[in-house]
């Protein structure tokens, strides 16, 4: 009887210690760590890719469009995630004025320093920061909202929008209209928030951008 209970205390002993042991390692044992997949760099199709600006003032309102000279779109799987797009100032064009002598007046004037500044600052760049999806978005509207620093006459401001974004066949694209404030870029020119006597003269601070961006492996 004796040697019974001493084998039983010999085996619960053992048993014990197997655990403990076992614990114990557990516990110092690291868990694995979840392996990050990068990101792959598409290329900017500037061919491909347009911006359409439209400008309103008291007494009408002008449009036209500005080129993307280079930029990188990051995407992860099927999502974008991140990127960088730089846009040529000096590019900007205008569509709605036919004589010749008025439309190179304008785009002097947005060129100058009472708007882009565009010989101080001939690039601006747009940096996205996330792409969030749109919980409930239907199908052909915009179905992620993207935001990002935008930065203009060497201000960067942080903007949001919604997009239509899509990925796929090595072939991302994202197309939608932003709406900006140009007051936050430092461009006051005839704007009735700081000049609330102008009248008819007055140049709505909200102008937007139109945007059909492409980018490929």
């Amino acid at each position: 009887m004796k040697k019974f209970f001493l084998s039983a205390a010999v085996v619960a002993s053992l048993f014990v210690a197997q655990v403990s042991s076992a614990q114990t390692l557990a516990s110092v044992t690291p868990k694995a760590k979840k392996v990050a997949v990068a990101a792959t760099t598409y290329k900017v199709e500037t061919a491909q890719s347009n911006l359409e600006w439209n400008g309103k003032k008291v007494t009408g309102e002008h449009t036209g469009n500005i080129s993307i000279s280079k930029g990188d779109i990051l995407v992860n799987g099927n999502k974008i995630v991140g990127g960088n797009v730089v846009i040529d100032m000096n590019s900007i064009t205008n569509k709605d004025i036919t004589e010749d002598e008025y439309k190179q007046k304008l785009l002097g004037h947005l060129k100058s320093d009472d708007f882009f500044s565009a010989e101080k600052h001939p690039t601006g760049t747009f940096k996205i920061t996330s792409v969030t999806p749109i919980k409930g978005a239907q199908a052909g509207a915009a179905n992620y909202t993207v935001k990002g620093n935008l930065t203009l006459k060497g201000i960067t401001k942080p903007i949001s929008f919604p997009a239509t974004v899509n990925v796929k066949d090595g072939v991302a694209s994202a197309t939608g209209t932003a709406t900006l404030d140009r007051t936050q870029w430092d461009i006051k020119y005839n704007s009735k928030s700081f000049f609330p006597n102008i009248a008819d003269k007055a140049i709505y601070d909200d102008f937007t951008v139109k945007f059909n961006l492409v980018a490929k492996k």
